[in-house]
């Protein structure tokens, strides 16, 4: 099962096609945007009160309002509260969600710093390694030339005692 959802803007100067063509949606939003402006400065049941006034004397749903004032103000502080604690708990929730997040972001941190760190400590024993080992390699060189230096220095004491016999002779 596939389901589409549609979201549509029905703010004040949003949608303007569709807010001309329902008068009652363009004075809903007409009404909801006056109680958002006065919430700014008012209480809330402040502003509803205010908007609700203002709505009637301009026109803007008037019959209804009128009709069901009592209502409309209930309702509306209802509504008001309810997304005030939606926006809230949204907050919250994204607070937690960003800390799970900083969490999260630490130890992975922390585990792809220590795969670094034993990767740069195996390179480094790799190279101590093949540093050592042209260490021996130069050192059994150096040997082998100090064997022969002294092979060749043998020799010619035995040479030179031998030259040393012969001249005796």
């Amino acid at each position: 099962m596939e389901l589409k959802v549609l979201v549509i803007n029905i703010n004040e100067g949003y949608n303007q096609k569709l807010m001309e063509s329902c008068q009652i949606l363009k004075e809903y939003a007409q009404y909801v945007s006056k109680v958002r402006t006065y919430k700014k400065t008012l209480k809330l049941n402040e502003a509803v009160e205010k908007a609700v006034e203002e709505c009637i004397r301009e026109g803007i749903l008037q019959e209804f309002l009128l009709a069901n004032k009592a209502e409309v103000v209930a309702m509306s502080i209802f509504e008001y509260d309810r997304e005030w604690e939606e926006e809230i708990l949204r907050k919250e929730e994204f607070e937690a969600g960003k800390e799970m997040g900083k969490e999260l972001g630490e130890k992975l941190g922390r585990k792809l710093g220590k795969e670094e760190e034993r990767k740069n400590t195996e390179k480094e024993r790799h190279r101590a390694d093949s540093e050592k080992m042209r260490a021996d390699s130069e050192k059994m060189r150096a040997d082998s030339e100090k064997i022969r230096a002294d092979n060749a220095e043998k020799e010619l004491l035995l040479l030179k005692e031998k030259l040393a016999l012969l001249e005796r002779k």
